[in-house]
C-alpha cells in the first residue's frame, strides 16, 4: 500500500532513537552520492530536545518513512525575533512523490510556531532540486547564506515567516 500523508503518523523522538538513526544514515548516504561526502554540520542531540528543538519520524503503515527536525538558531532572517533551523528532512525513496515531505514540513512549521518560533530557515544544496522545489512551493524565499556551508557555491539558504508582522 502506498504511503499517503493522510495515513502518516508523525512522532517526536529522541535524536538517537533507532528509527531516526537509520534514516539519518540513509540521508547521509544520499549526500555522499549527490555531493561526494556526508553533511558535516556539527549537531548535538540536545539541540533537538525541547525547548531547544524537536526531532520527528514519520511512519507510514508502521514503517519509518521520513524524518524532519528543527532547532533554535541565532540566525536572523526575514526580521525574525526567534528563529529555528530545519534539519534532517528526508523521505525514503519508496515514499517520495506522495506528499510525505510536504506533510512533514507542515508539521515542522506547526510545532515550531507553537513553540514561539516566528521564522524557519534552512540550508540545502543545488544538487537537491526536489528539496528546493518543495521549499519554494511552500513559501520559502532565499535568505543570506548561514551555517557550516555558507561559503560553499552549491549551498542555498531559504526562510519563511511563520507569523505575520
Amino acid at each position: 500500500m502506498p504511503v499517503t500523508p493522510a495515513l502518516l503518523e508523525i512522532r517526536r523522538v529522541a535524536y538517537g532513537q533507532p528509527d531516526a538513526m537509520r534514516l539519518i544514515d540513509e540521508v547521509q548516504a544520499e549526500y555522499v552520492q549527490r555531493y561526494g561526502g556526508p553533511d558535516d554540520t556539527p549537531l548535538d542531540h540536545a539541540m533537538f530536545e525541547p525547548p531547544l528543538g524537536s526531532f520527528y519520524v514519520a511512519y507510514g503503515d508502521g514503517e519509518p518513512v521520513a524524518t524532519g527536525a528543527w532547532r533554535r538558531t541565532s540566525v536572523r532572517a526575514l526580521d525574525a525575533s526567534d528563529a529555528a533551523e530545519i534539519k534532517r528532512m528526508y523521505v525514503v525513496p519508496s515514499a517520495r512523490g506522495a506528499g510525505v515531505a510536504r506533510a512533514v514540513l507542515a508539521h515542522l512549521e506547526a510545532t515550531a510556531s507553537a513553540a514561539g518560533i516566528d521564522v524557519l530557515v534552512l540550508e540545502t544544496g543545488m544538487k537537491q532540486p526536489e528539496a528546493i522545489a518543495l521549499y519554494t512551493s511552500s513559501g520559502y524565499e532565499p535568505v543570506p547564506g548561514f551555517g557550516y556551508y555558507r561559503d560553499e557555491p552549491l549551498s542555498r539558504c531559504f526562510g519563511k515567516r511563520l507569523t505575520t508582522r
